[in-house]
């Protein structure tokens, strides 16, 4: 037991070290979207918790407490481990019974969408749920156990050594060369005429898309060494990726406000 405590904590130490979610680009992008797509009382409720365009700005902040030693118990809140080949039944058992593998990430958005129907006010757990659902459209936050979501897979980036959680973090973004705004605005013209459909989509169906993109990433040849393919073959992806996030947290928010 004592051996096993140390693991943890230094699983706990290297997440806390490597584990970003989308960086700041990419949690604003889907912050941004959502916000649009508030309804006025929802945006209303949302400002007077967080200031006018608070989601947006606070879109960041569990990331950032992460330093903080009061907030260690919300490291595991960021991924949510999921195995190879899991059906779309076996993913929804565990969003219905989000403490069957520990507290992790589908937990975490489940304790925070009970808090805010609990309490609206609840200015921290309105951050919290606003980052988490940024980082349930993170594939590789939803990668395995074994590689820590892709952080353990090392690639060659444009002459840089990183890992492919990093890329899906930060480097994919960065090759779209947007700020949050101009990502926003494109994503909402890019999928204008699917917006309706995105806006019915449940949790679940977010989550097996996003599942889906990652089971892809890991079946990519990584011994391709032509990033300029990897772009094209995932840039759409990520572009669904950050738009659904936004569609899906205006969602939530929407029914709990």
């Amino acid at each position: 037991m004592k051996h096993f405590k140390h693991y943890i904590t230094l699983v706990f130490l290297w997440l806390s070290i490597t584990l970003q979610a989308y960086d700041a680009t990419g949690h604003r992008t889907i912050a941004e979207i959502a916000y649009k797509n508030l309804s006025c009382n929802t945006r209303h409720q949302v400002d007077k918790v967080l200031g006018k365009h608070g989601i947006i700005y606070a879109s960041t902040w569990a990331d950032e407490v992460r330093s903080d030693k009061e907030y260690s118990y919300s490291y595991p809140w960021h991924f949510q481990n999921l195995k190879d080949s899991m059906s779309a039944d076996a993913i929804d058992f565990l969003l219905k019974n989000p403490k069957t593998e520990g507290e992790h990430l589908f937990y975490a958005i489940d304790l925070m969408i009970t808090r805010l129907k609990k309490d609206k006010k609840d200015a921290e757990a309105l951050k919290f749920l606003v980052h988490f659902v940024g980082d349930l459209h993170q594939p590789m936050h939803l990668g395995r156990f074994e590689d820590l979501g892709g952080n353990k897979i090392k690639t060659m980036w444009f002459g840089k050594e990183i890992n492919i959680h990093s890329l899906w973090d930060t480097y994919m973004i960065e090759s779209r060369r947007y700020t949050y705004s101009e990502y926003s605005k494109y994503l909402c013209d890019k999928f204008g005429k699917q917006k309706h459909q995105f806006a019915k989509n449940s949790i679940s169906e977010s989550v097996n898309a996003t599942y889906n993109v990652r089971n892809m990433i890991y079946a990519y040849d990584m011994n391709n060494k032509n990033n300029y393919h990897y772009v094209y073959r995932f840039s759409d992806s990520l572009d669904e990726m950050l738009y659904r996030g936004g569609m899906q947290l205006a969602k939530i928010l929407n029914e709990v406000y």
